[in-house]
């Protein structure tokens, strides 16, 4: 019994000869991946379809690890996304001009296993939770009145609509796996640089409207009237809340309730960034 508990603890100081903690932090851009349609741009003579993932934009990461030995270790990643704009909706028509565009505002989590495969190549592969965040929509409408001598104005008068909506999604859960290259520059202080793919989907849980403002404007240019609709004033058919759920029914007339849907967010990109251990010994990333 002596000699199985010697042999225990032998193992165990072999093994925690190499363990070590780190810390590191990177910078990294990624490009959309498993793109799919966000929405439409109609002109007059056609419709063109936007493709996009929310996952493209600038990513920020920290990761707290810690190495086993001298091979397998876990990794503790926090990240937040700044996302680029990604074309949503559109319209070039003679009486109408829309642009409407969105982009993701994420903060993740990414519990990984790290494998060593030489002193400076590793790999890392786990799983990518999104905490919270939100997709923001800004939208931009110009349409030429239909009847503008209704409201004691010329023909040509239009109004011009600006609003941002948040989208809040489900709690998702995906995949993120990364190959990288380290190299130490310092006593316990590396650089590395990986390739990183991240593979996830958000099903939308709710919207709300921030921000809403209509005006109406003569044909020059001249506002003829300020805040004709507003947050508080909303034309109908738009509600500052809604709830996306599963199923609706067919006879469904309330603009609260709608169909959800599942929006893209995965992504390939490469990271730069530093890491410093906490020991002797230099472990990877």
């Amino acid at each position: 019994m002596k000699r199985n508990l010697l042999l225990v603890a032998a193992i165990l100081v072999a093994n925690f000869s190499f363990a070590q903690f780190y810390v590191s932090g990177s910078v990294g851009y990624a490009i959309g991946s498993a793109e799919q349609k966000l929405g439409e741009t109609i002109a007059t003579t056609h419709t063109e379809n936007n493709y996009g993932s929310y996952g493209n934009g600038t990513n920020f990461q920290m990761r707290l690890g810690y190495f086993f030995n001298d091979t397998f270790g876990i990794d503790l990643g926090f990240a937040y996304l700044n996302g680029t704009d990604q074309t949503v909706a559109g319209a070039k028509l003679g009486y109408k001009e829309t642009d409407a565009i969105a982009r993701a505002r994420a903060y993740g989590f990414s519990p990984s296993l790290v494998y060593k495969f030489t002193k400076n190549l590793y790999g890392r592969f786990g799983a990518l939770i999104k905490l919270g965040g939100k997709t923001e929509a800004v939208v931009y409408d110009k349409t030429t009145l239909a009847n503008p001598e209704a409201l004691g104005l010329p023909i040509g008068s239009y109004t011009e609509t600006n609003y941002v909506e948040d989208y809040h999604g489900h709690l998702p859960l995906g995949f993120v796996g990364a190959f990288g290259y380290k190299y130490e520059f310092a006593n316990n202080f590396s650089v590395f640089a990986e390739a990183e793919y991240m593979g996830i989907s958000v099903k939308r849980k709710d919207s709300e409207i921030q921000s809403f403002n209509t005006d109406i404007k003569l044909p020059d240019g001249t506002t003829a009237k300020e805040g004709f609709y507003t947050l508080d004033n909303l034309p109908e058919g738009k509600v500052i809340k809604t709830e996306y759920l599963d199923e609706l029914p067919n006879n469904n007339t309330d603009p609260s309730k709608q169909l959800s849907q599942k929006v893209p967010y995965s992504s390939f990109g490469i990271n730069f960034g530093v890491t410093y251990n906490f020991g002797s010994k230099s472990v990877s990333n």
